[in-house]
C-alpha cells in the first residue's frame, strides 16, 4: 500500500527496499508479528552492520545496511496491511534510526581516525538531510490526502490511535521531541511556508529523495564495498550543502 495517491507517486531513490519490505509484510500479515517487532528487527540488522564495521568486515556491513533498509520498509507496510497505524511505532522507528545513525558514525570515526568535530558535523548534517526530506514528503502526503500517520509538525502531543495506550504515545512523543525537536525546528524555520505551496512535482521529490535514509545508507554501503570508509564522513558533510539548493528551488519555483 502506497503512502501517496497514484497520481502523486514519484521515483523515490531511497525506497529501493519497498518491494522486499512488502514481501516481508505480506509474509507476516497473518502472524502475531507486529510492526514494532519488525522495527526491532531492523535495529538488530543495523547493530550487526555497526559491529561488522568495527571489525573491518565491510562487505558484510554493506549487506546488513541494505538489509536494514529493506526491513525498515516492512514495518510501515505491515501496519497498513493489518490496518494498525500507530504513533508509538512511528516514533520508535524514527528514534531507532537516529540512534543507529549516531552509532554508525561514531564507529566510522573510530576505524578511520576521523576527528570528533567532523563526525558531529556529519551526524548533524545527516539528520538535517533526513529531516528536510521527511518535512517535504509529509507536506506532500498531507496536501494530497495520503498517509497521515506522520504530521508536518510534531510539536503537540497526539491522541493515541486505536490499539495503543496514551501513556506509551506520550513517552515516545517526548523522547522523539528531545532527539528530533532541534532538527525539526531548524528545517521549519528555513522554510516555514512550504505547506502553502502546491503539491510538489515528482521530479523535485525524486531529487530530494537522495536525502532519504535508504539512499544515505546505500551511499555508505557503496563506500564500504569500495573499501573507502574514510570518505563516509566527508561525503555526508558535502551532501549537506545541497539543503540550501533544495530549499531555494522550493521557494523560487514551487510556490
Amino acid at each position: 500500500m502506497s503512502k501517496l495517491p497514484p497520481q502523486h507517486k514519484f521515483l523515490d531513490l531511497s525506497d529501493y527496499g519497498r518491494s522486499g519490505g512488502q514481501w516481508i509484510a505480506r509474509s507476516l500479515q497473518e502472524t502475531r508479528f507486529t510492526p514494532i517487532h519488525v522495527t526491532l528487527l531492523f535495529v538488530v540488522s543495523g547493530l550487526i552492520a555497526i559491529y561488522c564495521i568495527w571489525h573491518g568486515y565491510y562487505v558484510q556491513a554493506a549487506f546488513f545496511l541494505i538489509l536494514k533498509s529493506i526491513i525498515d520498509a516492512a514495518d510501515g507496510e505491515l501496519a497498513r496491511l493489518k490496518k494498525t497505524p500507530s504513533y508509538v511505532g512511528r516514533y520508535l522507528d524514527s528514534i531507532s534510526d537516529l540512534l543507529l545513525n549516531l552509532l554508525l558514525l561514531l564507529v566510522v570515526m573510530q576505524v578511520t581516525n576521523e576527528s570528533f568535530l567532523w563526525t558531529l558535523l556529519a551526524f548533524i548534517g545527516l539528520q538535517l538531510q533526513g529531516t528536510l526530506y521527511n518535512y517535504y514528503y509529509v507536506i506532500l502526503r498531507t496536501n494530497v490526502d495520503g498517509d497521515i500517520t506522520s504530521r508536518v509538525r510534531e510539536n503537540t502531543m497526539p491522541l493515541a490511535l486505536p490499539g495503543e495506550s496514551q501513556a506509551a504515545v506520550n513517552f515516545f512523543f517526548r523522547l522523539y521531541s528531545a532527539l528530533y525537536g532541534g532538527f525539526d525546528f531548524i528545517i521549519y524555520q528555513l522554510d516555514k511556508n512550504a505547506s502553502d505551496s502546491k503539491p510538489f512535482p515528482g521530479w523535485f521529490m525524486t531529487l530530494l529523495s537522495i536525502y532519504g535514509l535508504g539512499f544515505q545508507l546505500l551511499i555508505i554501503a557503496l563506500l564500504l564495498l569500495l573499501d573507502l570508509p574514510e570518505l563516509i564522513i566527508p561525503v555526508i558533510i558535502a551532501m549537506t550543502a545541497l539543503i540550501a539548493v533544495f530549499i531555494t528551488i522550493r521557494k523560487m519555483l514551487l510556490k
